[in-house]
């Protein structure tokens, strides 16, 4: 049975007042946590994605009627949206995320280095703020003299990567799980690559932009790298 076969029927019970749809409650949930974003982690909540699997493509045809493309890295078990590129009025994305910064990309782009190295060993990739802080250390901007300013954007880095789930909280305080999520966040070709790109930012290219050169399309998760 398709999953338009499915759910072809109306529901019993209208769960709100006016209520048409005809997905049941947890497939609605679901389609509202992705749309929440910024990826549905599977390895942490396996009901949610066995759901997902059993219902792909009639999600998928769901949110292709807004210009959204379903992703799945069936590996990591990690599902997220991407808007479409169509040159077409109204077909942007619905809530577009903030670009990232400059130190938020470079911390970005060193932790997916840090997961690549990490892939295959079975446990997770941590790493404390204070090696954080070290790594954003090393690409410091000679201009940059005011030690108490550039921790604090060090920690509003992190609090960035947080808020968008690529960093989660570990059982120690000050250390965190690089999410696998990095790896569709950042969807780069080749991973020797990477340094290319940190290499451009640390140059201040004006014409850096990570959805160069085949790096497929990081620029739907962040639209616009802002140097900063």
């Amino acid at each position: 049975m398709t999953t338009s076969d499915s759910y072809a029927a109306p529901i019993t019970d209208p769960l709100f007042d006016g209520d048409t749809g005809k997905f049941p409650l947890p497939l609605r949930q679901l389609l509202v946590r992705l749309l929440r974003g910024p990826y549905l982690d599977g390895s942490t909540d396996p009901s949610a994605w066995q759901l997902l699997l059993d219902q792909q493509q009639g999600i998928s045809d769901y949110f292709s009627e807004i210009f959204l493309a379903l992703r799945l890295d069936m590996d990591r078990k990690i599902a997220m949206l991407a808007p479409v590129q169509i040159e077409q009025v109204h077909t942007s994305p619905i809530a577009p995320r903030r670009p990232l910064k400059r130190d938020e990309t470079l911390l970005a782009l060193r932790l997916r280095l840090l997961l690549e190295q990490h892939s295959g060993s079975g446990s997770d990739a941590v790493i404390s703020r204070a090696g954080m802080h070290e790594i954003l250390a090393e690409h410091r901007q000679a201009s940059d003299r005011d030690d108490k300013r550039f921790a604090e954007s060090c920690d509003a880095a992190i609090t960035r990567l947080q808020s968008l789930r690529l960093l989660t909280g570990t059982e120690l305080e000050n250390e965190f799980r690089i999410s696998p999520a990095l790896a569709m966040a950042l969807p780069i070709t080749n991973i020797q690559d990477i340094p290319r790109y940190i290499a451009a930012i640390d140059a201040n290219d004006p014409a850096f932009s990570l959805d160069a050169e085949g790096s497929d399309d990081l620029a739907e998760q962040t639209p616009e790298l802002v140097q900063e």
